[in-house]
């Protein structure tokens, strides 16, 4: 079914992505959109038990099907877990989902991650859509086909590359987003636009993102960026794995704190400082440069009082992370907005030197 382009009615913008293996749309929604997946043998809709009672309903009677299913899973970063996976494959076979079946994520990035990673291994592998619901999500995780799930070593260590058939972006969904949330998603188009775009960077700079048709704008600019960055490294050997900046120390920020303690981008957004400190510390990255990206974080909301209570215990957790190739570590750092570096070898007293500011 991976051959099928989908896209619903009623669309504002679109973007098609084009990998190695799929072709399939991005596309921002208008408010009275519908969505035709009839040429599916059945559906199966996987959201949280947050999501659920605001859109669960609406959502199905958008949907043009034979036959539809739900399922509610926990909300919450720490149920991004081989339970989670289980509880959702165990819908399917009760529903009796077939190969020419699709399941659909309605939820924020730990919803896309479980439902690409089961719709990846449910009969050797089943079409899913995404209808992201958190900002986060718009610009991150529905994108791309990095499906993973935590465990006890780490943060999206369990996984594979699957893509969806269509990502559909509706603005709606934000009407009932937590601003904690908005934030968090906006930590990560600042990343995307001091990786890959300085012109993107300064509008940023300029622009308030209270305001709802800037956000959307910025929005699917973020999209647009990484869609680009996806068909070029769909499997993360090279330029994709720019869209790491701020992860590697972010990731250990929330293992660290059980997932509980921040929000995915709020780690993210302390994890660019500290890459940015690391940067500094190198002589790669001017002052200039780190207090223009500090004054974006700053001025959206993303200062956070954070320390690290140990070091050594700080910086062997780096080394349970997937950029770690042959015992050495990979950390992408920035020379100037726009213009990253895939580093590796990077010795331990530069690190620790780094997270001097955060004792």
């Amino acid at each position: 079914m991976s051959d099928k382009m989908i896209a619903p009615d009623n669309i504002k913008d679109i973007i098609e992505i084009n990998t190695k293996d799929s072709t399939y749309n991005v596309a921002l929604l208008k408010d009275s959109w519908q969505c035709d997946v009839s040429a599916y043998s059945k559906v199966l809709v996987i959201t949280n038990e947050k999501i659920a009672p605001l859109y669960l309903e609406l959502f199905q009677t958008r949907l043009i099907t034979q036959e539809v299913y739900a399922h509610i899973l926990r909300d919450g970063e720490e149920f991004k877990t081989w339970d989670s996976i289980k509880q959702i494959l165990d819908s399917a076979f009760k529903f009796k989902l077939d190969r020419k079946s699709l399941m659909i994520a309605v939820g924020g990035g730990v919803v896309s991650d479980l439902v690409g990673f089961a719709s990846g291994i449910y009969q050797r592998g089943i079409d899913f859509i995404s209808f992201p619901t958190t900002l986060l999500a718009q610009v991150d995780a529905s994108v791309g086909g990095k499906c993973g799930i935590n465990n006890e070593f780490g943060k999206n260590l369990i996984g594979l590359f699957h893509q969806p058939v269509g990502v559909f972006v509706w603005m709606g969904f934000l009407a009932s987003l937590p601003e904690r949330e908005k934030k968090a998603g906006i930590a990560e188009i600042i990343k995307i636009a001091a990786c890959f775009d300085k012109k993107f960077f300064n509008d940023l700079e300029n622009m308030d993102l209270k305001d709802k048709d800037n956000l959307t704008f910025c929005i699917f600019r973020a999209i647009k960026i990484k869609a680009k960055v996806v068909m070029e490294d769909e499997r993360e050997k090279g330029v994709r794995a720019a869209l790491n900046y701020g992860h590697t120390f972010g990731h250990v920020i929330e293992l660290l704190g059980n997932y509980k303690e921040f929000l995915h981008g709020e780690a993210v957004a302390i994890g660019i400082r500290m890459a940015n400190s690391l940067s500094l510390e190198l002589g790669k990255m001017s002052r200039k440069v780190k207090d223009s990206i500090d004054s974006l974080l700053d001025k959206n909301d993303l200062k956070f009082s954070y320390k690290v209570a140990n070091k050594e215990v700080f910086y062997q957790n780096f080394f349970m992370d997937k950029k770690v190739e042959f015992g050495k570590l990979r950390v992408i750092l920035l020379r100037d907005i726009g213009e990253f570096e895939i580093c590796s070898g990077i010795n331990k007293t530069s690190f620790l030197k780094a997270l001097e500011e955060w004792e």
